[in-house]
């Protein structure tokens, strides 16, 4: 079964960093294209960040420059570093798994920027 967890969401203010999470299990995040994906109140969810299996690393135009992901294959885990956060980014942040057709997703975790 495949279960992915997402962790690190919290109340922080504008300027400020958190990093989150995503915990997979039941399959390898080495082979898997790995997206974190975000959704705000009254919008459609978007795209923010993607890993390939082959390593490459594209972001939203948005958030480049302020937000860097990882891959821990040890772990099995992706992190998403967000820095200097902005009212904007307030959402939820949710981690996707996808090879070809098959995708998966977290639950979300909650990140609310306000001062």
């Amino acid at each position: 079964q495949v279960q992915i967890v997402e962790s690190g969401g919290d109340l922080v203010q504008p300027g400020g960093s958190l990093r989150l999470s995503c915990v997979v299990s039941g399959i390898s995040v080495s082979i898997y294209d790995m997206g974190w994906y975000r959704q705000a109140p009254g919008k459609q969810r978007e795209l923010v960040s993607v890993i390939t299996r082959l390593g490459t690393t594209n972001y939203q135009e948005s958030v480049k420059g302020r937000f860097t992901m990882s891959r821990d294959n040890a772990k099995n885990t992706v992190l998403l570093q967000m820095d200097s956060l902005k009212l904007e980014d307030t959402a939820v942040y949710y981690c996707n798994a996808r090879w070809g057709a098959v995708t998966y997703w977290g639950k979300g975790t909650l990140v609310t920027v306000s001062s």
